[in-house]
């Protein structure tokens, strides 16, 4: 049995967060204290590496792959001719490797990533948004943007915002720890929950300077993810924390489509 989160459910938690108490706070960061905190970052940072922390790859139009903290980088797809924009990233189970998926579906494998399909040869409705890796590895789903789901490999189906009107359009995806569900994050920052994907928070009552354009979980579980903007903006929900982002800087592959999430 599958379920999804109601827009109006998210907004009403994050508007009484909101209503509670803002605290600004130096280089740009705005924190919502609350139950779901939300820790917004738009200033240019550095990228810390410390042995042990936690990062995450973020991914741009061209295929341009952007490491911050643990991550690394295992090739990009600059300087290449691309049929489609690069609008996704998922890491592989050993954090070794990942995929890059294209607007019409097609994918790319670095280091340890393995192919297990894709939808390039299919007639697609609307175009793909984002990918998303199950735990063990040997599947993946990739994810429209009205927010139609096709699984490959071990993926299972756990529910869709296909037949929804959506404020928004599906924009990212991240799978829950067991691979028994999925969050689906729109636009303007609302969240999905599908399966056993718990609600951490969201951006959908919040007013964004750029839209949101991809989720990450934190890599330790469910009790976080990070939200990131096409500016490279981060918002970070649960126990996810800050490793530095592009806001601010200049980005060599045009805008900043998605991002994923490694563990040092």
């Amino acid at each position: 049995m599958t379920r999804a989160l109601p827009r109006a459910a998210a907004a009403l938690t994050l508007v009484f967060a909101v209503s509670a108490a803002f605290a600004s706070t130096p280089g740009g960061a705005t924190t919502v204290p609350a139950d779901h905190t939300a820790t917004v970052h738009r200033a240019a940072a550095v990228r810390p590496a410390a042995p042990g922390s936690v990062g995450y790859d973020i991914v741009d139009t061209a295929g341009g792959v952007h490491p911050f903290g643990a991550a690394v980088s295992y090739g990009n797809l600059l300087g290449r001719t691309l049929s489609a924009p690069i609008l996704g990233i998922a890491q592989t189970v050993t954090k070794k490797g990942y995929w890059l998926v294209g607007s019409d579906g097609g994918i790319f494998s670095f280091g340890d990533a393995k192919f297990y399909g894709s939808t390039g040869a299919l007639h697609l409705n609307k175009r793909i948004v984002d990918i998303a890796s199950t735990p063990t590895g040997k599947g993946y789903w990739l994810v429209a943007r009205d927010g139609g789901i096709f699984a490959f490999g071990d993926a299972k189906f756990y529910g869709s915002t296909g037949a929804i009107h959506l404020n928004q359009p599906i924009v990212g995806m991240e799978a829950s720890p067991a691979g028994d569900g999925y969050w689906l994050v729109a636009a303007d920052g609302g969240i999905f929950g599908f399966g056993n994907a718990p609600f951490r928070g969201s951006t959908g009552a919040l007013h964004l300077v750029q839209p949101i354009v991809g989720m990450a979980r934190t890599p330790s579980g469910d009790a976080g993810y990070w939200l990131v903007a096409n500016d490279g903006g981060l918002f970070g929900f649960g126990t996810a924390s800050f490793a530095g982002s592009l806001a601010g800087h200049p980005i060599p592959g045009g805008q900043v489509v998605g991002i994923t999430a490694v563990a040092g």
